[in-house]
């Protein structure tokens, strides 16, 4: 990150103050003050020798020189827009190296297929996002490997005893926290240790983390041992329902195999989208730090409701809760995730999505404007209803996104829509 002022006088600037320049010179674009969008497919070299120095470091024949930037050649391999706000998504988790994809689930997809091989294990966390449990239980078996998944009250012993009757070698390991929906707590930490303790030399066992409930601003998991950070840009980071990307960010080493799998597979973002993330990334800490005010006030309300059974919201672990002491060290806020408990089962979640005026009934998550959906029957359908009832799926769980309108308002559209439970 040395190549790119980040310090006046010695102190290092932060990330929200850098997203508005970090990776950019304005003498580059006729003095632009903001990048433009490289729509091209290919990039025009000086020479034929530079041509082939190029390419040699492209492809990790030869390691560039101290100074030497790596040369365009195909928006396949690197687009300035995306190379820009890789440099700048590296400052939020303070990592080495940063990847952008089309989807999330691109990302995730390929950083898995990236570290697995046939016979190989999987540790994965429950619940977790439907796409994901998608991946994990119904595609990644067709290629020889097993996943082995555990949940927030497992302890390490658990997790070494699921490997073992597995049989196979651990290569992954591969925890969402907050779990989607219910906000559950994977202790990073403890799975950072198992993947250490698998690790060879020659076969490093990555832990990636999928960060976007929190991420990037109240979580930072490559501090608690994580290996590579995933995202979906779509949510926090895009945050305006206008975009599909996903992230990697993390460990140069450990991203190398998944920037050649991104290469090959063709799966990294457009410029369009890069650019448009480069507006987005100048507003994140304003917007998530906005959201989860709101979201502190929504969770108040819902708690104290009759018509609301439990809720789950970051921001109730009191001292005593199993996963207090988890939050406080792991997190670094509350974020603007609530799922709660309508009595009644779907019918009654059901009525009450229906009712909403304000909050917009969809899912995704992590744009400006509020959001509800039902997970059961939408985001996490993919499971079995037992697999999604034995994680606190349940059929009348609602999931909750909170925008940046105002509580009071939200406070009011939610409050009509109980009425009608």
């Amino acid at each position: 990150m040395s190549k790119w002022k980040d310090s006046i006088e010695g102190r290092r600037l932060h990330p929200e103050s850098l997203m508005m320049s970090y990776g950019y010179r304005p003498e580059w674009s006729e003095g632009a003050i903001k990048s433009p969008v490289f729509h091209t497919s290919t990039f025009v070299f000086q020479s034929a020798e530079e041509g082939k120095r190029f390419f040699e470091i492209a492809l990790g024949k030869a390691e560039p020189e101290p100074g030497e930037k790596t040369g365009l050649i195909y928006s396949r391999l690197n687009n300035p827009d995306i190379e820009i706000a890789e440099d700048r998504l590296t400052l939020w988790d303070a990592a080495e190296d940063a990847l952008l994809f089309k989807s999330g689930m691109a990302a995730i997809s390929t950083t898995l297929l990236a570290h697995l091989r046939p016979g190989d294990v999987l540790l994965a966390s429950e619940p977790i996002y439907g796409g994901t449990h998608h991946l994990v239980e119904h595609i990644l078996p067709r290629f020889g490997i097993t996943t082995v998944r555990f949940c927030c009250g497992d302890t390490a012993d658990d997790l070494e005893a699921g490997v073992a009757a597995a049989g196979g070698r651990l290569g992954a390991v591969l925890v969402e926290t907050p779990c989607n929906p219910t906000n559950d707590l994977i202790d990073i930490a403890m799975c950072a240790g198992i993947a250490r303790a698998h690790s060879t030399a020659e076969r490093p066992v990555p832990l990636a983390v999928d960060n976007t409930f929190l991420g990037p601003l109240f979580s930072r998991p490559l501090d608690h041992g994580a290996d590579i950070v995933l995202y979906s840009a779509t949510k926090y980071i895009g945050g305006h329902s206008d975009l599909i990307a996903g992230a990697a960010v993390g460990s140069r080493r450990l991203l190398a195999p998944v920037r050649e799998f991104r290469t090959i597979l063709g799966s990294h973002t457009d410029p369009w989208t890069a650019w448009m993330l480069l507006r987005s990334l100048e507003t994140l800490q304003v917007r998530m730090t906005r959201q989860q005010e709101n979201a502190v006030a929504v969770a108040a309300f819902l708690r104290d409701h009759p018509r609301v059974a439990r809720v789950s919201y970051l921001g109730h672990l009191e001292p005593g809760h199993p996963q207090h002491d988890l939050y406080k060290r792991q997190c670094l806020g509350s974020g603007a995730m609530i799922a709660f408990e309508v009595p009644g089962g779907e019918a009654a979640a059901f009525r009450f999505l229906n009712a909403l005026q304000l909050v917009k009934l969809a899912v995704s998550l992590g744009s400006t404007e509020s959001l509800a959906e039902h997970p059961k029957t939408m985001t996490h359908s993919e499971a079995t209803p037992a697999e999604c009832d034995g994680a606190g799926v349940t059929d009348g769980l609602v999931r909750l996104s909170i925008g940046v309108e105002h509580p009071d308002d939200l406070v009011l559209d939610l409050s009509q829509a109980l009425a009608a439970v």
